[in-house]
């Protein structure tokens, strides 16, 4: 079993940052797909960013790429979402989520391919 923890959430004026970061229970950290998703209140959750387990690829929403930087620290069982320019739009809980490697071409942006789910952490950007 594999538990997902999330941190760094919080209150953010538009144009900050913040970095949240995901640790995991898991011995075997460097085998798993990480991901980070987001809900807003009234919305569906959203794809935000992934890493493959190596850390080899990393793929992005596009409402996020260039302002959002996926990274794994794979010695520390934790994965990172560096949040630059944050916007009013970004507020949401972020949700962390994590699924085995796999050699298959599967989506790296559909919650349901993802099998373990933190708690969510509220990040919040006022204008």
């Amino acid at each position: 079993q594999v538990q997902l923890v999330e941190s760094g959430g919080g209150l953010v004026q538009a144009g900050d940052s913040l970095r949240l970061s995901c640790t995991s229970s898991g011995r075997t950290f460097s085998s798993f797909d990480m991901g980070w998703f987001r809900q807003a209140p009234g919305n569906e959750r959203e794809f935000v960013a992934a890493i493959r387990g190596s850390g080899s690829n990393t793929y992005y929403a596009p409402s996020v790429k260039g302002r959002f930087t996926i990274s794994r620290d794979n010695a520390k069982n934790t994965v990172y979402l560096q949040m630059n320019n944050l916007k009013p739009e970004d507020t949401a809980v972020y949700y962390c989520a994590a699924r085995r490697s796999t050699i298959q071409a599967i989506s790296f942006s559909t919650a349901g391919l993802y099998d373990y789910w933190g708690q969510g952490t509220q990040v919040t950007v006022s204008s």
